[in-house]
């Protein structure tokens, strides 16, 4: 442990501890602080001091206080931290997002935030051109399930603007159209934009976990035999689980030839767009309306840093604009046009596409598409290890993006007869493996069922691009969930 710094304010000695901390994680698998030194939520509400009134005597309290924090959470930037669709921090993002926490503005208007005004909008024309829009809209959004929810809005607000001052009242149903592998923010933007839960018709999928085009096309010839109002198609590129990527180009087809908006959540396979080896699996995505995107996954911008854009210029502020008059005014000494607040449904906005802008910089287009091909590469050597190891089943043949999902069939299970009851045996084996793996520290590794599938528990192993994986650490992976499950 390293000596505590004795000198200077608070936020000086923090950093010395965020510095040890960026130390570790580069330090050898043998070597490493565990990945989590897990506590229930009953033990660790007794270990952190969390009642509040008094304050603590001195600012060496408070450090050996963020000390403790620190030493109870869960090390996201070690590459044994494999549990979400998210994992490492770019060294430049990071800079980016302590120099904002600094200067503490807010993205609404050009006079309190000018740089990171027109940071965001270099970024935003940067990504619009990458998909292959000429024009456009777009904003930085709080996570991916807000971003969606932009793009449902839009939706509404693009078939029917008198909705923004009448309402829904009298209306048909407005049907949104999702694959049953979605994200479920879409559920949640249903219910909060009021088209309601039994108005969004899952679409059923092939067994890669792709929206199939002929029951999407077959759930909206039903949505309009039942009287309601065919509105929006929700897209997935990169779904939650399998990582599936859904066919634009007949997904397009289908919207164009029925008047729907096209939405394309591609928060977490969109990093695609930035290499030219994967870009295709992304082929249509021009032709959608709006795209979300969340680089703070795949390329480790520091969270949260997701953005919508839109090919549609204008829309986004005609939508969500209220003209506050103390934020808003027309007749301020510049062009009012850079005040991008009013785009947003948020008032209070975080400057996260500095983050982004000064790690674009740093790379360039080149060296994030070398992240996105090594990340790519690395789920391809895992795939092939799972398919080759005893004990170890991949769902999928192969992965679609850097997702890799498998079973571990422990000794005791291998050679017998399938039956629903040794399906039901293989169910608790990922939980019992994920709860040992926790408990030691050693790695973190998500798992779920797809009971629409039929599919019971499995791992799902996903890889980012910060910090970067080699066979070494795949294979120490491997070999941790192989030792955990080896005797149950």
């Amino acid at each position: 442990m390293a000596a505590e710094p004795d000198a200077g304010p608070l936020y000086r000695r923090v950093l010395a501890l965020v510095d040890e901390l960026r130390l570790a994680e580069s330090a050898p698998p043998a070597e490493r602080r565990p990945v989590l030194q897990f506590q229930s939520p009953a033990q660790l509400a007794q270990q952190l001091p969390l009642t509040l009134g008094e304050p603590l005597p001195d600012e060496s309290a408070l450090l050996q206080l963020c000390r403790q924090v620190a030493s109870y959470s869960v090390r996201t930037s070690d590459f044994r931290f494999r549990n979400q669709l998210y994992g490492g921090v770019d060294q430049y993002g990071l800079a980016g997002a302590l120099l904002t926490e600094c200067l503490n503005t807010n993205q609404h208007t050009f006079e309190v935030a000018p740089a990171f005004i027109l940071c965001e909008a270099a970024v935003l024309e940067h990504v619009r051109q990458l998909i292959g829009w000429q024009d456009g809209d777009g904003i930085f959004a709080a996570g991916g399930s807000m971003a969606n929810q932009y793009g449902l809005a839009l939706a509404r607000y693009h078939r029917h603007p008198e909705v923004k001052a009448r309402g829904l009242f009298g209306r048909r149903p407005m049907v949104v159209f999702t694959s049953e592998d979605a994200h479920y923010s879409i559920l949640k933007a249903a219910h909060w934009h009021g088209y309601g839960h039994d108005n969004v018709l899952a679409v059923p999928t092939d067994e890669c976990g792709r929206m199939r085009p002929d029951a999407l096309e077959a759930a909206v010839t039903r949505a309009l035999a039942e009287d309601r109002e065919p509105l929006v198609v929700n897209a997935t590129c990169g779904t939650t689980v399998l990582g599936a990527f859904d066919p634009l180009p007949e997904i397009a087809d289908i919207c164009h030839r029925h008047g729907l908006w096209l939405h394309v959540d591609a928060c977490w396979g969109g990093s695609a767009l930035l290499s030219r080896r994967w870009r295709p699996v992304l082929a249509g995505l021009e032709r959608a309306d709006s795209v979300a995107w969340n680089p703070h996954k795949m390329l480790g911008a520091p969270l949260q840093c997701s953005l919508f854009v839109t090919r549609h210029a204008g829309l986004l502020h005609r939508c969500n604009a209220a003209a506050a008059t103390y934020l808003f005014q027309q007749d301020k000494f510049y062009d009012v046009s850079f005040d991008t607040g009013d785009k947003s449904v948020q008032c209070g906005r975080k400057v996260d596409g500095f983050k982004l802008w000064l790690m674009w910089k740093a790379h360039g287009d080149a060296g994030l598409e070398r992240r996105v091909d090594a990340t790519f590469a690395a789920a391809g050597y895992c795939a092939d290890q799972v398919a080759q190891r005893p004990g170890f089943r991949p769902v999928l043949a192969s992965p679609q993006c850097a997702n890799v999902c498998f079973w571990y069939v422990p000794p005791s299970l291998r050679g017998q007869e399938e039956t629903a009851a040794w399906w039901e045996r293989l169910s608790q084996v990922a939980p019992r493996v994920k709860e040992a793996m926790v408990r030691r520290g050693s790695l973190m590794v998500g798992y779920q069922p797809l009971p629409h599938k039929q599919l019971v528990n499995f791992f799902r192993l996903v890889f980012t691009g910060v910090p970067e994986m080699g066979p070494a650490e795949v294979d120490y992976m491997l070999d941790e969930i192989d030792s955990l499950g080896r005797d149950l």
